[in-house]
């Protein structure tokens, strides 16, 4: 295992900008409740709710806690050493995936052998439903060294 990191402060402000911050609860794209900077009830409590409201400071407490558990996950699954670019990538991933998505991953399988490659190609294969694909290559070029929050044209 590698020393244990910490999302950067430019990785938690790309996050931001790819989950947006919602003050009252509503249903993202596949119908999960969620409120804050992303927060569901797969990350614990409080469970949204409809017609359920938080403060911005709550949203960011919230948030504070939701990333210890990515955090801690990340740290835990991968073996080798990371970039800060890709361990904010990798949080990115899990904070929308989820620690069991992560876990058994692709990507992270190809990247504890050392298919760094492989595992930056892998992460393009988290495409559903299709309103992610944006965020999936933002996070691919993050895992590469930039912060982007998501793509904008996919492109040919």
């Amino acid at each position: 295992m590698t020393d244990l990191m910490e999302i950067s402060d430019q990785g938690i402000e790309v996050l931001i900008e790819r989950e947006g911050c919602e003050l009252n609860a509503y249903q993202d794209s596949v119908g999960v409740w969620t409120i804050g900077v992303g927060h569901t009830a797969a990350a614990g409590d409080p469970e949204p709710v409809p017609g359920m409201t938080i403060t911005e400071e709550e949203a960011f407490e919230l948030l504070d806690r939701d990333l210890d558990q990515y955090e801690e996950c990340v740290n835990e699954c991968i073996d080798i050493p990371m970039t800060q670019f890709q361990f904010d990538a990798f949080v990115s991933i899990c904070f929308n995936i989820g620690p069991g998505g992560f876990s058994g991953s692709t990507f992270v399988k190809k990247f504890n052998a050392g298919d760094i490659e492989g595992a930056g190609d892998a992460i393009l294969m988290w495409n559903k439903p299709p309103e992610i694909i944006p965020r999936r290559q933002g996070e691919f070029v993050q895992f590469w060294g930039g912060y982007v929050p998501r793509i904008e044209t996919l492109g040919s």
